[in-house]
């Protein structure tokens, strides 16, 4: 097995390690952006997820981006051809982000260092609930195993994301049971 293969093993074992251990979402989240960043040897990566009215998409956890690039702006999805075309199921690659009409901040790409990026969508069943982006400082493709492994990855973090999400559902019914049951017990 080739060195590259191991770490992705490697970072995939974690990954899956750190969604075992935790349903807080931004310790998951964030765990898993570093770990994509180090496996493929990228500048950044960050992890957004759809707003309630599916009209934007949120930060959910970066790793190796400034916080200026952060605080750009609100990612809106209208203006974002890349972000349309990955909630519609497709992994999409830019090779000049500064240069694509799709990358809605392309100024503010150039002035981060940003070339390539590459997003892949979070799925959930057949829903898209978010974005997994990673960023090179040079232009380049990504390779048909980075693809295979941005995939996984960005599948066990929809996954996570769900589990919290519903963790949190269950968390807020059993307190509100426990309150009416207290209620009528009470009296």
């Amino acid at each position: 097995m080739e060195s590259k293969e191991k770490d992705y093993y490697r970072s995939l074992y974690e990954v899956a390690m750190v969604i075992n251990s935790s349903l807080d979402p931004a310790t998951v989240l964030a765990k898993i952006a570093e770990q994509v960043t180090l496996a493929i040897e990228a500048k950044a990566c960050s992890i957004r997820l759809l707003d309630k009215q599916g009209k934007r998409l949120l930060l959910g956890a970066s790793y190796g981006l400034s916080k200026g690039y952060l605080r750009k702006g609100a990612v809106e999805i209208e203006k974002s051809g890349i972000d349309q075309e990955a909630l519609a199921g497709k992994k999409v690659t830019i090779r000049d982000a500064c240069t694509d009409p799709r990358f809605q901040y392309p100024e503010k790409a150039k002035e981060e260092g940003i070339a390539s990026v590459m997003v892949t969508p979070l799925m959930v069943e057949d829903r898209a609930i978010g974005i997994l982006r990673v960023y090179s400082a040079t232009c380049r493709d990504f390779a048909p195993e980075e693809v295979e492994f941005l995939t996984a990855i960005a599948n066990l973090s929809a996954i996570a994301i769900e589990n919290a999400r519903l963790h949190q559902a269950l968390k807020a019914d059993y307190e509100l049971l426990a309150a009416y049951e207290y209620r009528l017990f009470d009296d």
